[in-house]
């Protein structure tokens, strides 16, 4: 599988929380120290067969990622909440790509707005948590 996005991670299906229409599926992250929560359709989770132990793919957009730095004693309704630190940042003149080292040693990749960049005062070595909808993780498996 051949995706465009850089944030994909692979894991297994730990817990499914079925629902009326939608299932709640936790992914254990492969290394054990991550897991990610995803909200997709029942139709969804019984079409790619999802039960616990199946391996998945985790994967989710760039631009619906969400950098804030100073969470500390804040909540947040987001789900999947990541600690890391800012590897490196690549400015466009609309946008920024933001790489960021997670504390469990995986990468992820933010696209956020040039304005966002300056008025967090992000660089490179800043500590920053990553928020991403429970929505916004898609699950994929391998025939």
């Amino acid at each position: 599988m051949k995706i465009s996005d850089s944030n994909i991670y692979n894991g297994e299906v730990l817990t499914i929380n079925h629902g009326a229409v939608n299932d709640e599926v936790e992914v254990v992250l492969d290394g054990g120290s991550v897991r990610l929560v995803s909200i997709i359709t029942n139709r969804s989770a019984k079409g790619l067969g999802l039960t616990p132990g199946r391996k998945v793919a985790a994967i989710f957009t760039q631009t619906s990622v969400i950098l804030l730095t100073d969470a500390e004693g804040v909540r947040f309704s987001a789900r999947n909440q990541l600690d890391g630190t800012i590897t490196s940042i690549r400015e466009g003149a609309v946008n920024a790509q933001v790489l960021v080292r997670l504390d469990c040693g995986e990468s992820l990749a933010a696209m956020i707005a040039i304005d966002s960049l300056r008025n967090l005062k992000l660089e490179a070595g800043t500590r920053v948590t990553s928020l991403i909808k429970a929505s916004n993780v898609i699950l994929g498996t391998r025939e």
